[in-house]
């Protein structure tokens, strides 16, 4: 008979190392399986120019600080190292190169593993988060559009969209950004939007957003609480010459277009427009596949059933990393490492635990 667990961790970014963290300061036994062969989530499939909202003192994991300046805002590489650097520092108990494919259900939970390991556990905590499948939505003519079609997570610097004509479809922080940069080589760049974006202010009064957002609370607010969930305060924030490139029109703002057809699309004002790529900046379905088959665990779209990181309906059963999960930062470094302390500290509360410690 194989080993039980305390909680196995599915995901090794970082919202399973937070989770690791505090399931080590518990003293709890535990493993992390992460797919890929390094702990560092999806930062490295995110495009090259990619810098954090936040600057390096609000972008940190529990136990460590980002070492960076505290007014520097980080780049997707600097969080790679970071990622690295956090799981080596700790320690953690993770088991690379490792793919849940489904979870089954009895007395505990059993994590099947696409190469035939089975883990068992009392406790599962999901931690792989709110990036997993990217969304496009299904648009008329989608189909007959000849054109290139790409989502953000797929973009990953300009240069193959020199003297095009573009659209990226989208008016948060990834659309503007990736729009900004395109605009720098496409002969046209264009913003699809449902409503007009707007830009937050990288500073005010001489301190970074997220100083104001922590003092008036808006980051940490816990909204879940109300049955409220929130992941973007509703625009986006201008990192440097976004508003002027829009107001100068280098990056124009469009309503969206109604429908597209072979060399491009209609817009609302029924305009025909030759493009020859479109970006979608769209988001992702935070779909938890391998919770399939335990009965009651994600509703008929796929979403995990859950407030506040624990499961509504399998004891058990515990997330991180989800958009809005109970507060704005939770999908981000700076918000992960207070969900993970609630969920750990719930898990613990509510579960029959091993006497197994780390020393």
């Amino acid at each position: 008979m194989s080993e039980v667990y305390d909680a196995v961790v599915i995901g090794a970014g970082q919202a399973g190392l937070a989770a690791g963290y505090h399931l080590k300061k518990n003293g709890l036994h535990y493993v992390i399986l992460e797919a890929n062969a390094e702990p560092t989530g999806s930062w490295p499939q995110y495009y090259d120019n990619l810098k954090l909202f936040s600057p390096a003192n609000y972008s940190s994991l529990p136990g460590m600080p980002f070492p960076l300046k505290a007014d520097i805002y980080p780049t997707r590489d600097e969080v790679v190292s970071y990622l690295k650097m956090y799981a080596k520092h700790n320690n953690f108990q993770i088991h690379f190169n490792v793919r849940v494919d489904h979870v089954g259900k009895n007395d505990i939970f059993n994590v099947h593993t696409t190469d035939g390991e089975v883990y068992r556990t009392k406790n599962i905590i999901c931690a792989t988060g709110s990036f997993i499948q990217p969304f496009i939505p299904v648009l008329e003519g989608g189909k007959d559009f000849k054109g290139k079609i790409i989502h953000s997570s797929e973009y990953r610097n300009p240069e193959s969209f020199h003297n095009q004509r573009v659209i990226v479809v989208g008016r948060g922080n990834s659309a503007v950004q990736i729009g900004v940069e395109v605009s720098e080589l496409a002969s046209v760049t264009n913003l699809a939007v449902l409503q007009p974006v707007q830009l937050i202010p990288q500073r005010f009064l001489g301190k970074d957003i997220h100083f104001w957002m922590k003092i008036i609370g808006y980051d940490r607010f816990p909204f879940w609480r109300f049955g409220v969930t929130v992941g973007s305060p509703g625009g986006a924030i201008d990192m440097g010459g976004f508003k002027n490139k829009i107001q100068n029109g280098e990056l124009e703002q469009k309503q969206m277009f109604k429908r597209m057809y072979s060399d491009g699309v209609i817009w609302s004002n029924g305009t025909k427009e030759k493009i020859d790529s479109i970006i979608f900046a769209t988001g992702y379905k935070p779909i938890v596949p391998y919770l399939n088959g335990v009965e009651g665990a994600v509703d008929d779209r796929g979403y995990a059933i859950q407030k506040g990181g624990v499961s509504s309906t399998v004891p058990g059963l515990y997330y991180l990393g989800l958009s809005g999960q109970r507060s704005f930062a939770s999908a981000t470094i700076r918000g992960v490492g207070s969900d993970a302390k609630y969920v750990v500290k719930h898990l613990k509360r509510s579960s029959r635990i091993s006497s197994y410690r780390m020393y």
